[in-house]
């Protein structure tokens, strides 16, 4: 027997992140500066750390209910009924899930199968097609324009609709772009999805971090409410990407189904991190507002350094990075991002890791301190002026 050969044709097929090689290239290295990952540079804050280490000083340490305590459930329908005007029944209509990643995958694995199709706006997060692919349905990539600010235009996703459509991915504010939808934007999509028989799944794992304009979410729209899933999370509004917690809300119809998966797969999200997260729901916004205003600050200075260098860059108003285009240079996105890493010692991400209509962008993480931030800068400036000077 061939050990290799049986592994599924669609696991094998999928290719590992085109972020990793830039990983293990800088594990090889010193005195690296990462705008790279995609994580808050933050520590979650000591109250909600403290609320995880009282529960397991207290011996909370056994399972929950599959879909979460009932207390985290209840805070969370409060979380989003308070800051986005959503409303969901904790008991049924909520579950907990390990990191906003496995409330994709769940949802996925519910709705789709072999001949379905899912429409996966890009560039966007890298999970969406591959746990399309896991399924055995295929992702159908809908190109999110520069020249659209990277907002997903409802003209294009109406022609990209077809009777194999299962699943249209909302995914804002987007990463890797930083771009949002406003709530008139919003009306649009809706507007073409509301008579479809197609299920919605918004990823707003970054609702806290926008800028300017307050996050809206699809599911606040009536005529699509039933049809939404939302997937949202503690990792990057409350720096808690280590505790792996996210939830999933839809219609009770839906939830009961993937819930099943959860069930089976799962039994249930870490009961520490779900005691952390419900300190983080009630007394958490002051340090949410903190952060904020501290992204916002670097946001500014990032995108203000790389026009200062020649280069467009699109003004995002969501998440914690940039995209600037870097096509003016005459190299690909992996040539400048090897270069960059093995000249100056600074990491960024290759547009094209998140989809081939990246190609052309890299993208630069602000979740980084601000003595970073500058000094990759004065970096970057230095490696295209050779490039220009050759």
């Amino acid at each position: 027997m061939i050990i290799e050969n049986m592994i599924k044709d669609n696991v094998k097929n999928m290719p590992p992140s085109g972020i990793r090689k830039y990983f293990d290239i800088v594990n090889e290295m010193e005195g690296v500066i990462s705008l790279g990952v995609g994580e808050p540079d933050f520590v979650t804050p000591w109250n909600v750390r403290e609320a995880g280490i009282y529960s397991i000083e207290q011996g909370h340490t056994h399972y929950s209910s599959n879909a979460g305590f009932i207390e985290l459930r209840n805070e969370i329908c409060k979380y989003l009924k308070r800051r986005f005007d959503l409303v969901y029944n904790p008991d049924d209509e909520v579950i907990v899930t390990v990191g906003g990643s496995e409330g994709i995958d769940i949802a996925l694995r519910a709705l789709v199968g072999p001949g379905d199709e899912v429409i996966v706006p890009e560039p966007s997060f890298v999970a969406y097609k591959g746990c399309t692919a896991f399924t055995g349905a295929t992702a159908k990539v809908l190109e999110l324009k520069e020249s659209d600010e990277f907002k997903l235009m409802p003209e294009d996703l109406e022609k990209a609709i077809t009777p194999k459509t299962k699943v249209v991915i909302i995914p804002f504010p987007n990463n890797p772009t930083g771009a949002i939808m406003t709530r008139e934007e919003l009306q649009g999509i809706v507007n073409v999805l509301k008579d479809k028989d197609v299920i919605i799944i918004s990823d707003e794992i970054y609702s806290e971090l926008c800028y300017g304009e307050k996050h809206v979410s699809i599911a606040s729209f009536p005529e699509v409410k039933d049809k939404t899933l939302v997937i949202n999370g503690f990792s990057k509004s409350y720096a808690m990407t280590g505790w792996r917690l996210g939830y999933l809300c839809g219609h009770k119809a839906l939830i009961s189904q993937m819930k099943k998966i959860h069930q089976y797969a799962i039994m249930c999200s870490p009961t520490t991190a779900q005691f952390a997260a419900v300190e983080a729901l009630k007394k958490g916004d002051d340090s949410v507002e903190e952060m904020r205003k501290e992204y916002n600050r670097r946001r500014r200075v990032l995108v203000d350094g790389f026009r200062k260098m020649g280069l467009d860059c699109f003004e995002p108003l969501g998440a914690f990075y940039v995209f600037p285009n870097i096509q003016s240079l005459g190299m690909s996105s992996d040539e400048f991002c090897e270069k960059l890493l093995r000249q100056e010692k600074v990491l960024v991400v290759p547009g094209n890791a998140f989809g081939d209509c990246g190609e052309g962008f890299i993208r630069a993480c602000y979740a980084s301190s601000m003595e970073n931030i500058m000094e990759a800068l004065k970096r970057i400036e230095r490696f295209i002026k050779t490039i220009k000077n050759k």
